[in-house]
């Protein structure tokens, strides 16, 4: 069976303040714990490893600044069910 690669995404989604810190909270959790964290972005069901690297990028541009909490890991062949 051919592996199939994944759709290339590039989504940017703006929460309302309540629902971002709530989103932080958890992510917190999951990293204290080391849990994998679920979060549901623009439709699409994703789930972040226990072992991800976690970083923070600056940038600064002549019109604005920008901060980034990056969560980044390898993909990994999905497990397919068994029965």
């Amino acid at each position: 069976m051919a592996k199939r690669k994944p759709n290339k995404r590039d989504v940017e989604k703006v929460y309302p303040l309540k629902e971002f810190v709530a989103k932080l909270r958890r992510l917190a959790d999951c990293i204290e714990q080391g849990k994998p964290f679920r979060i549901q972005i623009a439709g699409e069901r994703i789930t972040v490893p226990s072992d991800a690297t976690i970083s923070v990028e600056h940038e600064r541009g002549s019109e604005e600044e920008e901060i980034e909490f990056q969560i980044k890991w390898p993909i990994r062949p999905q497990r397919r069910a068994t029965r």
